[in-house]
């Protein structure tokens, strides 16, 4: 029983239940876990439990004050692997309502995990001061690798993407 005037300890770790359709992916440390279970997640103070479904595309871009400050290029594509995924980057001029009329841009990345190869689709729409040319780091998550918020120090590939096609293998 708690005595007036006292604090309660701050409770380190949060029950996290993992769906059992999927592998699970931790954000901050990388280690993989399997679907179907709950688990007792860290959660100190700066942080939250965060699991990413194997399969996921996440874009990291620099850190930016607000959307029109600078170019978000280039672009980390986290690859969480273990399953195949897709993700659509939608982009328009950040201010305006032009994207109302059409003026957007989209690119799909799409992860094949079987083969370890991630296709870049061709960019389909354009808009007033869009990147031409762009660059793409591409990062493999794995335990301590593309881990937390910060831009990955050593990506598998970079390359560069002028809005044809391509493939990447980047564990190769």
């Amino acid at each position: 029983m708690q005595t007036p005037g006292t604090k309660t300890a701050v409770e380190k770790t949060r029950k996290v239940y993992l769906p059992r359709s999927a592998t699970w992916i931790d954000f901050w440390t990388g280690k993989t876990l399997e679907g179907g279970q709950t688990i007792h997640a860290p959660a100190p103070i700066q942080t939250m439990p965060l699991y990413v479904r194997a399969g996921s595309i996440i874009p990291m871009g620099p850190y930016l004050q607000y959307a029109d400050e600078k170019p978000s290029d280039p672009l980390e594509l986290r690859i969480y692997p273990g399953a195949d995924g897709q993700f659509t980057l939608y982009e328009d001029g950040n201010d305006s309502y032009n994207y109302e009329t059409g003026l957007h841009a989209l690119i799909t990345f799409a992860w094949e995990n079987a083969t370890g190869t991630l296709t870049i689709s061709e960019r389909k729409g354009s808009f007033p001061g869009m990147l031409k040319e762009r660059r793409f780091t591409i990062v493999l998550v794995r335990e301590d690798h593309g881990v937390g918020v910060d831009i990955c120090p050593q990506p598998e590939k970079v390359v560069k993407y002028n809005g044809t096609a391509l493939k990447v293998r980047p564990g190769d």
